[in-house]
Protein backbone atom coordinates (compact mmCIF):
# COMPACT_ATOMS: atom_id res chain seq x y z
CA UNK A 1 0.00 0.00 0.00
CA UNK A 2 1.43 3.31 -0.74
CA UNK A 3 1.52 5.57 2.06
CA UNK A 4 1.69 9.58 1.44
CA UNK A 5 3.48 11.72 4.14
CA UNK A 6 2.87 15.10 4.05
CA UNK A 7 5.70 16.97 6.08
CA UNK A 8 5.18 20.66 7.18
CA UNK A 9 6.24 23.47 4.96
CA UNK A 10 7.88 26.85 5.46
CA UNK A 11 5.98 29.36 5.17
CA UNK A 12 4.03 30.02 1.39
CA UNK A 13 1.83 32.36 0.62
CA UNK A 14 -2.04 30.60 0.53
CA UNK A 15 -2.51 28.32 -2.21
CA UNK A 16 -6.23 29.41 -4.04
CA UNK A 17 -5.91 26.02 -5.53
CA UNK A 18 -5.52 23.74 -2.50
CA UNK A 19 -8.59 25.72 -0.93
CA UNK A 20 -10.15 24.98 -4.30
CA UNK A 21 -9.49 21.35 -3.72
CA UNK A 22 -10.39 21.58 -0.11
CA UNK A 23 -14.15 23.88 -0.96
CA UNK A 24 -16.44 20.82 -0.44
CA UNK A 25 -14.68 20.52 3.62
CA UNK A 26 -15.48 24.54 3.81
CA UNK A 27 -19.24 23.96 2.98
CA UNK A 28 -19.51 21.04 5.30
CA UNK A 29 -17.73 22.87 8.12
CA UNK A 30 -20.60 26.21 7.65
CA UNK A 31 -23.33 23.85 7.34
CA UNK A 32 -22.72 22.13 10.32
CA UNK A 33 -22.04 25.39 12.30
CA UNK A 34 -25.86 26.59 10.69
CA UNK A 35 -27.24 23.16 11.70
CA UNK A 36 -25.53 23.41 15.62
CA UNK A 37 -26.27 27.34 15.64
CA UNK A 38 -30.14 26.26 14.92
CA UNK A 39 -30.81 22.51 15.45
CA UNK A 40 -31.44 22.00 18.94
CA UNK A 41 -33.37 25.06 19.57
CA UNK A 42 -37.06 24.52 19.82
CA UNK A 43 -37.72 28.16 17.84
CA UNK A 44 -35.44 27.09 15.06
CA UNK A 45 -34.72 29.37 12.64
CA UNK A 46 -36.85 31.69 14.23
CA UNK A 47 -33.74 32.88 15.91
CA UNK A 48 -32.12 34.40 13.39
CA UNK A 49 -34.80 37.06 13.15
CA UNK A 50 -35.79 37.48 17.21
CA UNK A 51 -32.27 37.83 17.59
CA UNK A 52 -31.37 41.01 15.95
CA UNK A 53 -34.68 42.46 16.04
CA UNK A 54 -34.60 42.15 19.38
CA UNK A 55 -30.98 43.85 19.67
CA UNK A 56 -32.46 46.46 17.43
CA UNK A 57 -35.22 47.45 19.08
CA UNK A 58 -33.44 47.72 22.77
CA UNK A 59 -31.09 50.15 20.86
CA UNK A 60 -33.90 52.25 19.81
CA UNK A 61 -35.24 52.50 23.12
CA UNK A 62 -32.12 53.26 25.04
CA UNK A 63 -30.53 55.85 22.35
CA UNK A 64 -33.25 56.74 20.57
CA UNK A 65 -36.16 57.55 23.50
CA UNK A 66 -33.71 57.28 26.85
CA UNK A 67 -30.51 58.94 25.39
CA UNK A 68 -32.32 60.99 22.58
CA UNK A 69 -29.29 60.69 20.46
CA UNK A 70 -28.74 62.69 17.38
CA UNK A 71 -29.76 60.58 13.89
CA UNK A 72 -29.19 62.83 11.45
CA UNK A 73 -32.80 63.52 10.54
CA UNK A 74 -33.79 60.03 10.28
CA UNK A 75 -35.62 57.70 12.59
CA UNK A 76 -33.39 56.19 15.29
CA UNK A 77 -34.65 52.70 14.38
CA UNK A 78 -33.82 53.03 10.50
CA UNK A 79 -30.16 54.50 12.00
CA UNK A 80 -29.49 52.32 14.28
CA UNK A 81 -30.36 49.26 11.79
CA UNK A 82 -27.82 50.20 9.58
CA UNK A 83 -25.18 49.86 12.21
CA UNK A 84 -26.36 47.28 13.86
CA UNK A 85 -26.36 45.19 10.30
CA UNK A 86 -22.35 45.97 10.31
CA UNK A 87 -21.49 45.39 14.08
CA UNK A 88 -23.57 41.80 14.20
CA UNK A 89 -21.82 40.55 11.51
CA UNK A 90 -18.02 41.15 12.61
CA UNK A 91 -18.95 40.55 16.17
CA UNK A 92 -20.29 37.00 15.20
CA UNK A 93 -17.13 36.22 12.80
CA UNK A 94 -14.66 37.85 15.42
CA UNK A 95 -16.21 35.88 18.60
CA UNK A 96 -16.69 32.00 16.41
CA UNK A 97 -13.53 32.65 14.00
CA UNK A 98 -11.74 33.16 17.47
CA UNK A 99 -12.52 30.00 19.05
CA UNK A 100 -12.66 28.08 15.91
CA UNK A 101 -9.53 26.21 15.94
CA UNK A 102 -9.54 25.93 19.91
CA UNK A 103 -12.61 23.96 18.91
CA UNK A 104 -11.57 21.72 16.10
CA UNK A 105 -8.57 20.43 17.84
CA UNK A 106 -9.58 16.75 17.86
CA UNK A 107 -10.55 17.54 13.71
CA UNK A 108 -7.01 19.24 13.39
CA UNK A 109 -4.99 16.80 15.00
CA UNK A 110 -6.32 13.65 12.82
CA UNK A 111 -6.29 14.97 9.16
CA UNK A 112 -5.11 17.36 7.14
CA UNK A 113 -6.56 20.44 5.25
CA UNK A 114 -5.84 24.34 5.24
CA UNK A 115 -6.40 25.18 8.09
CA UNK A 116 -7.45 28.74 7.37
CA UNK A 117 -11.15 26.98 6.28
CA UNK A 118 -11.71 26.53 9.70
CA UNK A 119 -12.14 30.25 10.81
CA UNK A 120 -12.93 31.64 7.32
CA UNK A 121 -16.09 29.39 7.18
CA UNK A 122 -17.64 30.72 9.87
CA UNK A 123 -18.04 34.47 8.13
CA UNK A 124 -20.66 31.90 6.08
CA UNK A 125 -22.78 31.25 8.94
CA UNK A 126 -22.18 35.27 9.76
CA UNK A 127 -23.86 36.13 6.24
CA UNK A 128 -27.32 34.69 7.87
CA UNK A 129 -27.82 37.68 10.72
CA UNK A 130 -26.31 40.07 7.75
CA UNK A 131 -28.75 39.13 5.38
CA UNK A 132 -31.45 38.96 8.42
CA UNK A 133 -30.70 42.99 9.10
CA UNK A 134 -30.59 44.14 5.85
CA UNK A 135 -34.34 42.90 5.22
CA UNK A 136 -35.39 44.47 8.28
CA UNK A 137 -33.86 47.94 7.33
CA UNK A 138 -35.35 47.75 3.96
CA UNK A 139 -38.48 46.67 5.11
CA UNK A 140 -38.15 49.65 8.35
CA UNK A 141 -37.72 51.83 5.21
CA UNK A 142 -40.77 50.64 2.77
CA UNK A 143 -42.78 51.40 6.09
CA UNK A 144 -41.40 55.26 6.72
CA UNK A 145 -41.52 56.09 3.36
CA UNK A 146 -37.72 56.42 2.77
CA UNK A 147 -35.98 55.66 -0.41
CA UNK A 148 -32.50 54.27 -1.07
CA UNK A 149 -30.19 57.39 -2.04
CA UNK A 150 -28.22 56.54 -5.39
CA UNK A 151 -24.89 55.94 -3.67
CA UNK A 152 -26.56 52.33 -2.90
CA UNK A 153 -24.44 50.59 -5.82
CA UNK A 154 -21.32 51.32 -3.59
CA UNK A 155 -23.07 49.14 -0.60
CA UNK A 156 -22.04 45.43 -1.82
CA UNK A 157 -18.56 47.43 -1.95
CA UNK A 158 -18.60 48.30 1.42
CA UNK A 159 -20.50 44.28 2.82
CA UNK A 160 -17.11 42.97 0.88
CA UNK A 161 -14.92 45.35 3.14
CA UNK A 162 -16.97 44.26 6.57
CA UNK A 163 -16.23 41.02 5.43
CA UNK A 164 -13.08 41.48 5.03
CA UNK A 165 -12.39 43.06 7.87
CA UNK A 166 -14.26 40.80 10.13
CA UNK A 167 -12.59 37.61 8.60
CA UNK A 168 -9.41 39.39 9.43
CA UNK A 169 -9.43 40.36 13.00
CA UNK A 170 -11.23 37.19 12.84
CA UNK A 171 -8.51 34.78 11.35
CA UNK A 172 -5.41 37.17 13.28
CA UNK A 173 -7.51 35.79 16.90
CA UNK A 174 -8.16 32.50 15.86
CA UNK A 175 -3.76 32.00 15.47
CA UNK A 176 -3.53 33.93 18.68
CA UNK A 177 -5.46 31.70 20.83
CA UNK A 178 -3.60 28.67 19.85
CA UNK A 179 -0.86 30.09 21.40
CA UNK A 180 -2.24 32.52 23.82
CA UNK A 181 -5.51 30.64 25.51
CA UNK A 182 -6.41 34.37 27.46
CA UNK A 183 -7.92 35.17 24.06
CA UNK A 184 -10.84 33.10 24.43
CA UNK A 185 -11.84 35.18 27.33
CA UNK A 186 -10.28 38.90 26.82
CA UNK A 187 -12.43 38.03 22.74
CA UNK A 188 -16.13 38.66 23.84
CA UNK A 189 -14.94 41.79 26.26
CA UNK A 190 -13.38 43.07 22.94
CA UNK A 191 -16.87 42.69 21.27
CA UNK A 192 -18.88 43.77 24.27
CA UNK A 193 -16.78 47.32 24.12
CA UNK A 194 -16.77 47.82 20.89
CA UNK A 195 -19.88 47.79 20.01
CA UNK A 196 -20.32 50.99 22.31
CA UNK A 197 -16.79 52.07 20.70
CA UNK A 198 -18.46 51.89 17.70
CA UNK A 199 -20.96 54.55 15.96
CA UNK A 200 -23.94 51.70 15.34
CA UNK A 201 -26.55 53.41 17.45
CA UNK A 202 -24.61 57.28 17.03
CA UNK A 203 -23.17 58.90 14.84
CA UNK A 204 -19.69 59.10 14.55
CA UNK A 205 -19.34 63.05 14.59
CA UNK A 206 -19.70 62.94 18.14
CA UNK A 207 -15.97 61.32 18.12
CA UNK A 208 -15.07 64.06 15.33
CA UNK A 209 -16.60 66.79 17.41
CA UNK A 210 -15.25 66.18 20.84
CA UNK A 211 -12.20 64.45 20.09
CA UNK A 212 -8.41 65.98 19.43
CA UNK A 213 -7.47 64.50 15.98
CA UNK A 214 -4.82 62.30 17.18
CA UNK A 215 -7.57 60.58 19.11
CA UNK A 216 -9.68 61.23 16.00
CA UNK A 217 -7.52 59.00 13.98
CA UNK A 218 -6.84 55.92 16.46
CA UNK A 219 -10.84 56.09 16.51
CA UNK A 220 -11.07 56.04 13.07
CA UNK A 221 -8.60 52.87 12.74
CA UNK A 222 -11.46 50.85 13.99
CA UNK A 223 -12.60 49.47 10.81
CA UNK A 224 -16.36 49.54 11.75
CA UNK A 225 -16.65 52.99 12.25
CA UNK A 226 -15.82 53.73 8.33
CA UNK A 227 -18.16 51.06 7.44
CA UNK A 228 -20.59 51.66 9.65
CA UNK A 229 -20.59 55.65 7.95
CA UNK A 230 -20.10 54.11 4.78
CA UNK A 231 -23.69 51.95 4.81
CA UNK A 232 -25.59 55.14 6.44
CA UNK A 233 -24.11 57.50 3.27
CA UNK A 234 -24.65 54.49 0.70
CA UNK A 235 -28.09 53.62 1.61
CA UNK A 236 -29.49 56.96 3.15
CA UNK A 237 -27.48 59.59 1.20
CA UNK A 238 -26.16 60.65 4.71
CA UNK A 239 -23.35 63.21 4.46
CA UNK A 240 -21.27 60.62 7.18
CA UNK A 241 -17.98 59.53 4.59
CA UNK A 242 -15.46 62.14 5.24
CA UNK A 243 -11.74 61.90 5.03
CA UNK A 244 -11.19 60.34 7.94
CA UNK A 245 -13.34 56.92 6.95
CA UNK A 246 -10.38 56.40 4.49
CA UNK A 247 -8.41 55.55 7.70
CA UNK A 248 -11.02 52.81 8.21
CA UNK A 249 -10.90 51.47 4.65
CA UNK A 250 -6.90 51.08 5.01
CA UNK A 251 -7.36 49.04 8.48
CA UNK A 252 -9.61 46.47 7.27
CA UNK A 253 -7.69 45.64 4.38
CA UNK A 254 -4.42 46.02 6.20
CA UNK A 255 -5.90 43.93 8.78
CA UNK A 256 -7.04 41.31 6.75
CA UNK A 257 -3.68 41.01 4.80
CA UNK A 258 -1.46 40.72 8.02
CA UNK A 259 -4.36 38.39 9.70
CA UNK A 260 -3.53 35.93 6.71
CA UNK A 261 0.56 36.48 7.01
CA UNK A 262 0.35 35.86 10.72
CA UNK A 263 -1.72 32.74 9.95
CA UNK A 264 0.47 30.95 7.65
CA UNK A 265 2.93 31.78 9.71
CA UNK A 266 2.11 29.48 12.93
CA UNK A 267 -0.12 27.35 10.58
CA UNK A 268 2.38 24.46 10.72
CA UNK A 269 2.47 24.57 14.10
CA UNK A 270 -1.00 24.34 15.00
CA UNK A 271 -1.29 20.59 15.09
CA UNK A 272 1.19 20.68 17.78
CA UNK A 273 0.03 23.02 20.18
CA UNK A 274 -3.35 22.71 20.02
Amino acid sequence: MQKTLIKPRKFTPISVRELWDYRELFWSLAFRDFKVRYAQTTMGLSWAILQPLISLLILNVVFGRFANVDSEGLPHILYASSGLACWTYFSYVLTNSGNSIISSQAMLKKIYFPRIIVPVSKGVVGLIDLGVLIAILAALMLYHGIAPSANIVFLPFLILLNVLSALGVGIWISALTVRYRDFQYVVPFLVQLGMYLSPVAFPSHYALDNLPSWAVNLYYLNPAVGIIDGFRWAIFGLDTWSNYSIISVISAFFIFVFGLIYFQRVENKIADIV
